[in-house]
């Protein structure tokens, strides 16, 4: 098995799991608000509070895989709340996060771990390119792990708001998607998987 085949494999899992993540955390909602006859006005600022902590804390994590735990939270959150206002909680609160990548990459241009990731050149090479445009286009995009476009706009002395604004943009953009098309999925469920309600 080549090294393309096994990556393609191991995103196919992770997609997946982060799928499978999401129905049962919108399965476990909807049978809580049924069973309990829960009203769901009472709980709204809790949930926007959970979708921002849950974000900026998955978010501040710096090459650690655990960056798409915000994703199956918005989703459920979306599919009972405003998904506007959830993408816009998360991506400010995302963005915010972003921030120890840049400045780990800002304050510790030196430290060898930043040349010792792959493709970490070509990242560095765009971002002194195409600046606001490369950081855009890495945060809208949902496989490559955004944490390396902060470390290289640290890197490249990027001012901190021609880099927070272009990273915002996209991850309001990539999480409006997330929370609109990620909740309208479990109606493609079989009836006998979809939550009560």
């Amino acid at each position: 098995m080549t090294k393309i085949q096994k990556r393609w494999i191991v995103l196919t899992l992770y997609g997946t799991g982060l799928i499978a993540l999401s129905i049962a955390l919108a399965y476990l909602l909807q049978y809580l608000i049924v069973h309990f006859n829960i009203s769901l006005g009472e709980f709204a600022l809790g949930a926007y509070s959970a979708v921002f902590v849950i974000s900026f804390l998955s978010n501040a994590s710096i090459l650690v895989p655990v960056v798409a735990l915000h994703i199956p939270i918005m989703i459920t959150a979306a599919s009972q709340w405003d998904p506007i206002l959830v993408a816009l909680v998360a991506s400010v609160a995302g963005t915010l996060g972003e921030m120890t990548g840049y400045y780990a990459g800002y304050l510790g241009k030196r430290i060898a771990i930043t040349r010792d990731i792959p493709g970490y050149h070509r990242f560095v090479d765009w971002v002194n390119r195409y600046g606001l445009l490369a950081i855009f286009l890495f945060s809208l995009q949902p496989v490559l792990p955004f944490d390396i476009a902060g470390l290289t706009a640290g890197v490249s002395r990027l001012p901190l708001w021609k880099f927070l604004l272009p990273c915002w943009a996209g991850k309001f953009l990539k999480y409006i998607v997330f929370c609109y098309f990620g909740f309208r999925l479990l109606d493609f469920l079989p009836l006998w998987l979809q939550p009560p309600g």
